[in-house]
């Protein structure tokens, strides 16, 4: 099933949804794209058949000019780390030092991985160098791709009580050559951290039936986000249209939430106050990140794209639905390795899903080479890797609601 031939109608299809998202730009909650990207989409769904309503809640920003990092002549942008801690205009001026050093702005060399959020392992390190009594602290995500990457964080209050930022380990070698010259350095975060007014797009379809299927994704993101959300909102648009028009017997709910860089705060919301409720639900679909993101080679520096998908990729779907979800998924990368639902085994959203109690349930997760880096852009989406994970999930919904 998921080999099937292509369908260059379907292609065309995904492939203007994920032209169309990542062309508003950055995709920040409650910003200028995330706030577009909802209408857009609301004005899909209304034209489907779905009643719509938009679920408010504020989410944290930033507010003011770029962070930098100067020492000498070297000079770079950085990521400020949300909750941002500002420095002010005139920045934090100190010693650079390699790891936790006393008044001093501690750059930490993460190892190698798909870095994507602060609270873990991350945040035991900056608290490290924040308990030695460091200014502040400049983090270095070493990744598949030398970007900076930045990091999802708490939605509530910042973790930390001076300035931190992220860089990429592309720009982070002229900094720890003056941090072990013992140079002194800049970072500059001048701007603020304010709160804003976000909203999950949520819809649905009433058929008058006991239960509901529930079809979710996030849209917001750090940047332009075009394979991280792109292709999860492309079989999320598609499976809502084909359920609109497809005689399930099920309501059908919808979500598309905004705050996922926030600790998934938007699908946390629409949990607690308007999902409806596990005993109510025949089947929660989720498509988190990296749905059908491309996969890439890579030649020391260099990566040379791929057509097909990205592998880190995971699929986990209830117990009853994975023998179902093994043959509707065979042959598609990584998603052909069905794991058992399992709160303390997903991520992002899925795991908020999981833990509130939602099975039957199946959803992807992952992080693709470019997870969460500024240029996360259209070469990273393939629009012939969507239709097969929208027909695999066909399968498995139809039953799962029969």
């Amino acid at each position: 099933m998921a080999q099937a031939a292509s369908d260059p109608t379907a292609e065309a299809e995904a492939r203007r949804v994920m032209e169309r998202y990542f062309n508003y730009g950055d995709k920040a909650s409650g910003g200028p794209g995330d706030n577009a990207t909802g209408a857009w989409l609301e004005s899909e769904l209304v034209e489907a058949g779905y009643a719509c309503r938009r679920q408010p809640f504020d989410a944290p920003g930033y507010e003011g000019d770029a962070a930098t990092l100067v020492a000498g002549a070297a000079r770079a942008a950085v990521i400020p780390q949300a909750i941002v801690t500002s420095t002010g205009p005139g920045g934090v001026t100190a010693p650079l030092a390699i790891g936790p050093r006393a008044s001093a702005i501690s750059i930490l060399v993460l190892p190698h991985a798909r870095w994507s959020a602060v609270v873990g392992e991350v945040e035991r390190r900056i608290r490290t160098a924040l308990t030695a009594g460091a200014k502040g602290v400049v983090v270095v995500t070493t990744g598949p791709t030398g970007e900076a990457l930045a990091l999802n964080a708490p939605i509530d209050k910042p973790l930390f009580d001076r300035p931190v930022a992220v860089i990429g380990p592309r720009d982070a070698a002229p900094f720890l050559k003056a941090a072990e010259a013992g140079e002194t350095a800049t970072l500059t975060i001048p701007g603020r951290a304010i709160r804003r007014p976000a909203y999950n797009l949520t819809a649905r379809l009433n058929r008058g039936a006991a239960r509901n299927l529930v079809l979710s994704t996030p849209r917001s993101g750090w940047f332009t986000c075009a394979g991280e959300r792109g292709p999860g909102l492309a079989v999320w648009l598609a499976l809502a249209k084909w359920a609109a028009r497809t005689p399930l017997p099920v309501n059908v709910a919808l979500v598309c939430t905004s705050g996922h860089e926030y600790d998934n705060g938007g699908g946390e919301h629409f949990i607690h106050e308007i999902a409806p409720k596990p005993a109510e639900t025949a089947l929660w679909v989720h498509l988190g990140a990296n749905v059908a993101a491309r996969d890439w080679h890579e030649r020391g520096a260099m990566l040379s794209p791929l057509p097909s998908a990205d592998p880190q990729r995971f699929l986990l779907a209830s117990t009853p639905l994975v023998d179902r979800a093994r043959t509707a998924f065979a042959g598609l990368q990584g998603l052909e390795a069905v794991y058992t639902a399992d709160p303390a085994l997903a991520a992002g959203e899925l795991g908020v899903i999981l833990k509130a109690g939602y099975a039957p349930a199946i959803g992807i997760f992952g992080g693709h080479r470019f997870h969460h880096a500024p240029n996360d852009d259209l070469r990273c989406v393939v629009p012939a890797l969507i239709p097969p994970v929208t027909e695999a999930f066909k399968a498995v919904i139809q039953q799962a609601v029969a």
